[in-house]
């Protein structure tokens, strides 16, 4: 019996050994050669240099597989063009800008001011948007894009306290800090006018219907109307309040003008008979400090350093806490500084300075939203026409555009409305929307809003008035202490 030869010890050279056989190995096409060669072939390789061979050579063919694997994923790699990276469909963004995170309603932040944003408005069918700043400049924005495409000629050079427009978007006014009100072409931007007052001017307005021009003046305490086409004055009634005006506006068919002011009262003017028609007396608890009408006329909205809004018939001064006449609290954690209805008056918005954006049913009179994002105060707001955006303005410099056209989609308002047992119904008279309550008796028998019942009503308490022939032109109201 033939002795079996020892294996070759392991010696320093057994990796030179194994390198060769690797060598030929990777040489030989080993499909094409013949079995009996391939088993005389191995028989003359010592078995473990054999081992280590094979080893060597499995692990190598799979390192090659492996780099030609990731070589086209290899940033360093530039011998082969890699393939292009594999797409991934995005979702379509319904609406531009960013989200907001708490309230899920889109928005964009408008920069370009250098200093607080005093004044905001939609204008030019709301594809454009006018707004004046403490920077001394008037800048009428691209609503779309955001962008700044143009700032107005021969601009104040003090800070601007209030812009307006015209609602055919033809003419702009300014109030600013160096006593002045100007008048702008809004398509050219050519300065019309300016006129220069003897006091300050807190407050500016353009009437609807671009006839007229009120400014609420401070020092003397009054309002000055101005004809709008050659800046000559029309009305300026000194003393109007007892402290100083904060703000005024005209009603929808330019013929009234209201004002507020830090001695908590309300005034109607009428432009026609030169007459205070209606003053409310301790409106609020604290300084008043803006005010605007519903589209109707019927209807004034007020807001106050007092942390409320209230909604007053400006017809008799009424002011009830439920009804179409309510207090809107619980909205705003400091002073309220601006409100605006929407066209159909089916809401209501209003900026403060704990730096949120308020959204109101006005029916019912509950905050449907609360719009977070400012970092200081919110110093002004608009509504869009089609009531698809809200605008605001603030101390940090910026306005932000936000999209709320499908905001009783919102989950938070869904679930407010189911808790609080509301239901929306079309009013008969004017179609718009509003809600009432499904535990009210009357629920189904409601079908009206709040606003038209309330007309009707008006309607019918004049009816009898003048058949009592009772003289209704100047009334004076004054709400009691409990209001």
């Amino acid at each position: 019996m033939a002795s079996q030869q020892p294996c070759a010890p392991c010696s320093p050279e057994s990796p030179g050994e194994d390198r060769k056989v690797v060598s030929q190995l990777r040489s030989v096409q080993l499909s094409s050669v013949p079995s009996s060669d391939l088993e005389q072939l191995f028989h003359k390789l010592p078995g473990v240099a054999l081992m280590r061979a094979y080893g060597r050579f499995k692990l190598s063919t799979l390192e090659a597989r492996q780099d030609r694997l990731l070589a086209p994923c290899d940033p360093l790699e530039v011998s082969k063009a890699s393939p292009p990276p594999k797409e991934h469909p995005k979702p379509e963004k319904k609406f531009w800008g960013d989200q907001e995170t708490l309230s899920k309603i889109p928005f964009k932040v408008l920069t370009g001011h250098e200093d607080l944003v005093s004044s905001c408005n939609f204008c030019v069918d709301d594809t454009k948007l006018l707004s004046g700043s403490y920077d001394c400049s008037l800048k009428l924005w691209d609503a779309v894009d955001g962008l700044v495409i143009r700032d107005f000629e021969h601009g104040p050079k003090a800070p601007v306290l209030e812009c307006s427009v015209t609602a055919d978007s033809r003419r702009i006014i300014t109030a600013s800090y160096d006593k002045a009100v100007r008048a702008w072409d809004l398509e050219t931007g050519k300065l019309l006018w300016k006129i220069n007052h003897e006091t300050f001017i807190a407050s500016c307005k353009l009437s609807p219907d671009g006839k007229y021009v009120v400014s609420a003046l401070d020092v003397d305490r009054a309002i000055c109307i101005t004809d709008a086409e050659n800046a000559t004055t029309v009305s300026h009634i000194k003393n109007h309040h007892s402290r100083c005006l904060t703000a005024c506006c005209f009603d929808p068919d330019s013929q009234r003008v209201a004002s507020v002011s830090l001695d908590k009262s309300i005034k109607i003017w009428d432009i026609t008979s030169q007459t205070t028609l209606l003053t409310i007396t301790k409106a609020h608890s604290s300084a008043i400090s803006n005010c605007c009408f519903t589209s109707s006329g019927h209807f004034l909205c007020t807001s106050s350093w007092d942390k409320t809004l209230k909604i007053w018939n400006v017809h008799t001064g009424e002011f009830r806490n439920s009804g179409a006449c309510v207090t809107l609290m619980k909205g705003h954690e400091g002073s309220v500084s601006s409100c605006h209805f929407s066209r159909d008056t089916s809401f209501l918005v209003s900026g403060g300075f704990d730096r949120t954006v308020a959204i109101w049913d006005v029916g019912e009179g509950y905050r449907k939203l609360s719009l977070k994002g400012h970092s200081d105060w919110v110093t002004d707001v608009a509504i869009s026409n089609n009531k698809k955006w809200v605008l605001s303005a603030s101390k940090d410099k910026t306005m932000r555009l936000w999209n709320i056209e499908e905001i009783d989609q919102i989950p938070l308002v869904i679930e407010y409305k189911k808790a609080v047992g509301l239901k929306v119904k079309q009013c008969e008279v004017c179609d718009r929307p509003f809600s009432i309550y499904e535990s009210d008796i009357f629920s189904e028998t409601v079908t009206k809003c709040v606003f038209c019942r309330m007309d009707a009503k008006d309607s019918s308490t004049e009816a009898s008035s003048s058949s009592g022939g009772e003289d209704s032109m100047s009334r004076e109201y004054s709400p009691g202490a409990d209001d």
